[in-house]
């Protein structure tokens, strides 16, 4: 038999094609077994760290997880309530405090403006965009600053009813 006409044949190519797809369909089910296991890992160290950061129970959350949904590790929305360093703790509409840390290359803005970290103020309301880390703490890579509530009406006139 002849090798060239063997790897010619269609045979060879529905074999090398087969194993190709296998391959591929393994790249992607490991692809999503380490973003699971990343976010699993992100939300058992946070639950461990949260007495540490938080004060909350001593043992963590995790002696009886009983179904919970996962934490987003990636972000948080929220209102600043506390500055220190390059920290900042971050309360979360449903009452939930993260640690978000800055380092030297997180981009700050407010509207289109690149901001400091010295410009940030307690009760803030920010967006953070970022990495977990082994302490459940997130690492900013974006700090954008959203406006407050409007108080007034466009021109500063106040809104009025009649009945």
């Amino acid at each position: 038999m002849d090798c060239n006409k063997f790897f010619q044949s269609k045979s060879f190519q529905i074999i090398t094609w087969s194993i190709a797809a296998i391959i591929l369909f393994l790249l992607i089910f490991n692809l999503g077994m380490i973003v699971g296991f990343r976010k699993a890992n992100f939300s058992y160290k946070w639950g461990e760290n949260y007495h540490q950061n938080f004060a909350g129970p001593q043992g963590g959350f995790f002696r009886d997880f009983g179904g919970r949904d996962f934490i987003e590790p990636h972000g948080v929305f929220g209102q600043i309530i506390k500055i220190e360093d390059s920290t900042i703790i971050i309360k979360s509409p449903d009452n939930v405090e993260k640690t978000v840390i800055i380092k030297d290359d997180t981009v700050i803005e407010r509207f289109r403006e690149t901001i400091k970290l010295t410009d940030l103020k307690i009760d803030d309301q920010i967006v953070v965009i970022g990495e977990p880390n082994t302490s459940g703490q997130i690492e900013a890579k974006f700090i954008r600053i959203m406006p407050g509530p409007r108080t007034e009406m466009p021109m500063g006139k106040p809104r009025t009813f009649e009945r």
